[in-house]
């Protein structure tokens, strides 16, 4: 392991984002470094990678299943740690340089703050820190002097475009959605939609939970929280277009009508890669785009009837304080029930927005508020789901 070398703490190393960062790191000719890998229950997998990759640490979050695993082929010198504790202690270690935050769902909020508050560079891939506690974790990271810089394809897009002017310029950022696999769909249709085909994306390879999101739109609805709490925006400068080659990644229109827009193939190694390597480009491993080849790019704005998430997204950006962490913890719940087979696909957002309206809101909760909200919007969920 390289001196030289920034040392990555891949935090969700078994799931999509984290299996390509594997291979963006590995790709890197020594640039980069995997000081330390987690999971939370795959432990085989995170024994393989630390066996090809050896780490430091191998962080295993739900304890039992670290205690059930032999670990016979975890390399000499890597110490294997368990619980939230086990993130924790390792955010917060001298040698690590960047975390990458790639744990999914709320799970990721605790590490992602403890790496902040000790002033480390956080590449986010974990959109739901911001979406609960965007305020919170902004003034964390500017009082630390800690950087986040976006794993999500939409939001390093925006970052890179914001690039060719001064933020004081910059009219509205657009998002780009794919529409997912019922971007076509009436409401009829969709009211009969299985899992199985939610979990069919057109596009992107993402795990069950997102992918059911991208179907739903709820992920675009997370992103534009997102994006008002990490550019610093008025809900009113983001908007929302339907890209269904998904190769315009963002766009940021400035003042003098000039658009800039990051494009690329739908392949997220080009975002972690650039998180990873920021301020520098490097020669990588994510796929290209083919000049020699004829490409068809259409946008169109999204149909908010049929895709209600939409709305629920601009009202909890507006809202802020307390909105952000009911609406991820709702939508986590009801996405697991809409899996498991207990609410249907079209009951996801109504249960969402129910759930919201009913909860005790608060403008300016704490971190430990906002958690104990988090519990709490789940279990209304499934007395919701079981009613």
């Amino acid at each position: 392991m390289s001196s030289a070398a920034k040392q990555v703490a891949v935090f969700g190393s078994t799931g999509s984002i984290g299996r390509n960062a594997l291979e963006v790191i590995a790709a890197s000719s020594g640039a980069l470094a995997p000081i330390a890998l987690s999971a939370c229950t795959q432990t085989a997998l995170i024994e393989d990678q630390a066996a090809r990759v050896r780490p430091r640490w191998v962080v295993v979050s739900d304890a039992q299943a670290a205690t059930t695993h032999a670990w016979n082929r975890l390399p000499a010198g890597c110490e294997l740690l368990t619980g939230s504790e086990g993130l924790e202690y390792v955010a917060r270690q001298p040698e690590v340089d960047i975390v990458l935050s790639a744990i999914v769902g709320s799970a990721g909020l605790r590490s992602t703050w403890v790496a902040l508050e000790a002033g480390k560079t956080v590449a986010l891939a974990n959109k739901e820190t911001l979406v609960m506690g965007g305020p919170l974790v902004m003034s964390v990271a500017g009082r630390t002097g800690a950087r986040i810089l976006p794993v999500d394809s939409e939001h390093s897009a925006v970052f890179q475009a914001l690039s060719a002017g001064r933020r004081s310029e910059v009219r509205r950022v657009v998002l780009t959605a794919s529409g997912g696999p019922f971007r076509q769909h009436t409401l009829e249709q969709m009211e009969h939609v299985s899992v199985e085909e939610a979990l069919a994306h057109p596009n992107w390879r993402m795990g069950p939970k997102i992918t059911v999101d991208s179907a739903t739109m709820m992920n675009k609805a997370l992103e534009i929280i997102e994006a008002r709490w990490l550019f610093d925006l008025e809900v009113d400068q983001i908007g929302v277009m339907v890209h269904p080659q998904s190769i315009i990644h963002s766009l940021v229109e400035f003042v003098d009508g000039s658009v800039v827009a990051q494009m690329g193939p739908p392949d997220m190694k080009l975002p972690i890669q650039y998180a990873l390597c920021w301020p520098d480009r490097k020669v990588g491993v994510a796929e290209k785009l083919d000049w020699t080849q004829m490409m068809k790019l259409e946008l169109s704005p999204p149909d908010l009837e049929r895709f209600p998430a939409l709305g629920l997204g601009f009202d909890v950006a507006r809202s802020g304080g307390t909105a952000g962490a009911v609406l991820n913890a709702a939508n986590e719940a009801a996405v697991a029930g809409f899996l498991a087979g207990e609410l249907r696909f079209t009951e996801i957002v109504p249960t969402c927005r129910s759930v919201l309206e009913h909860h005790d809101f608060d403008s300016n909760p704490s971190l430990d508020r906002l958690i104990e909200l988090d519990r709490w919007a789940r279990l209304e969920v499934t007395r919701w789901a079981c009613s």
